[in-house]
């Protein structure tokens, strides 16, 4: 009888060719999805490739997305942009997103990650994709050129860490606090370059976009990719997204019996969730912080400025405004969010609170836009607060949920959102 696999095995067994393998292989995998950025993308690869004389393996599954350097503020900005821009446009790229939202969140909201699928991104939170029962990970610029001519990668089979979720969240308690409690708890090596998967009733229980926070802040966790098993909530997501093919759900899960290393968290008794500066592993619960000022709130990035987190902040910001002194900046992670925030009236709720609208972008969380004044205390949404991330080296910059940077404006103080949800 063969060998029980664990969800990672049997994506890397697909994508080798395999029947199944065995922790500690080395195995050559074919790539279904590649995906970059103008950062990432054609001006490192560019030059790489008329150096070698090579082409491109197949531009169908290839997909660039313009959204670092956007909107350009400078000319350095400019020459980047117009560099991916030229590139894709001389390699006929057939799939190309351009200002239209971060990577992490078009890339599925266009239906190019489905489940059983072996993708690479040219992005440290590429493990977004993993929400949605596909192998993504992030690679270097000198490894995506090897995908770009090959469609090949090579891989150490991963042992795989089980985050197993017991009991239901509390109301206004997310998966973005479920992380930071993660990280806090084991540290930014907890997942040692290993697969992470999470799973248990509160983990079933999350929409599609709070998964792919889950999986996005696998980065952050240390881990090489962050899955859960696709199941109805998935195939109901990508069928709104133009997927009508066959997902074959019931295939990708581990089995039971396969060899996995387990760790049990209760739902139930989750408080928020804040990180104290320079870490995302320095979280504790936010009633620690007791009234420390806040002068900026940030709800932008992949990890915490899509349509559910909007949503989330908005039912924080109904009916209030944000405290004297207090700068907010909303950034949505995408137009097609952005969009439906507006029908759903979401956006008015922000605006009226007092929130600035910005791009729908990168922006501040990769450092860009100057939005973060020097020695400001900064609450986000981000999934990172490493010292100078956000642009100003002299910042603070505390990481919370939606929610809970949503509450924080307010009150000008670092609050618990429960306080302001009946």
């Amino acid at each position: 009888m063969a060998q029980p696999q664990t969800l990672a095995q049997k994506l890397i067994s697909a994508a080798c060719r395999r029947p199944g393998v065995s922790e500690g292989e080395i195995v050559t995998c074919a790539v279904d999805m590649a995906m970059f950025h103008d950062s990432s993308g054609p001006r490192r690869l560019q030059p790489m490739l008329e150096e070698l004389g090579a082409t491109l393996w197949d531009k169908s599954r290839i997909v660039l997305v313009i959204d670092h350097y956007v909107p350009e503020s400078d000319p350095e900005s400019r020459r980047i942009v117009r560099v991916a821009r030229d590139w894709a446009a001389e390699q006929k790229l057939p799939n190309v997103y351009d200002s239209v939202g971060i990577s992490h969140v078009v890339v599925p909201q266009h239906g190019h990650i489905r489940p059983g699928m072996f993708c690479v991104g040219g992005d440290s939170h590429s493990p977004t994709g993993g929400a949605f029962g596909a192998y993504m990970f992030g690679i270097g610029s000198t490894e995506m050129l090897g995908v770009a001519v090959t469609g090949q990668i090579w891989l150490k089979v991963p042992k795989t860490l089980m985050m197993q979720w017991h009991g239901q969240l509390a109301d206004s308690v997310t998966a973005k606090d479920m992380m930071l409690h993660m990280i806090g708890r084991f540290g930014m090596n907890g997942g040692r370059y290993q697969a992470v998967e999470f799973c248990g009733e509160a983990v079933r229980a999350l929409s599609m976009q709070e998964r792919m926070t889950l999986c996005n802040m696998s980065a952050e966790f240390g881990s090489q990719v962050g899955l859960i098993a696709p199941d109805e909530t998935t195939a109901v997501y990508l069928r709104a997204a133009g997927v009508e093919q066959n997902m074959d759900l019931a295939r990708w899960h581990s089995d039971p019996g396969a060899q996995a290393e387990w760790h049990d968290f209760d739902a139930t008794t989750l408080a928020p969730q804040v990180a104290a500066p320079h870490s995302p592993a320095n979280a504790r619960d936010v009633g620690h912080y007791g009234d420390v000022p806040v002068q900026v709130a940030y709800i932008g990035a992949c990890t915490g400025a899509k349509l559910d987190d909007l949503r989330a902040a908005s039912r924080v910001l109904q009916g209030r405004h944000m405290a004297d002194g207090m700068r907010m900046i909303v950034a949505p992670a995408s137009q097609q969010d952005q969009q439906q925030a507006e029908k759903e009236g979401l956006m008015q709720i922000l605006r009226d609170a007092g929130a600035e609208v910005f791009p729908t972008a990168c922006g501040a969380c990769a450092g860009y836009g100057g939005s973060i004044p020097d020695g400001a205390t900064v609450i986000s949404t981000t999934a990172r607060n490493f010292k100078g991330r956000m642009g100003s080296e002299t910042a603070q910059v505390f990481l919370a949920s939606p929610y809970t940077v949503a509450a924080s404006a307010v009150r000008g103080t670092i609050s618990d959102p429960r306080e302001f949800i009946a």
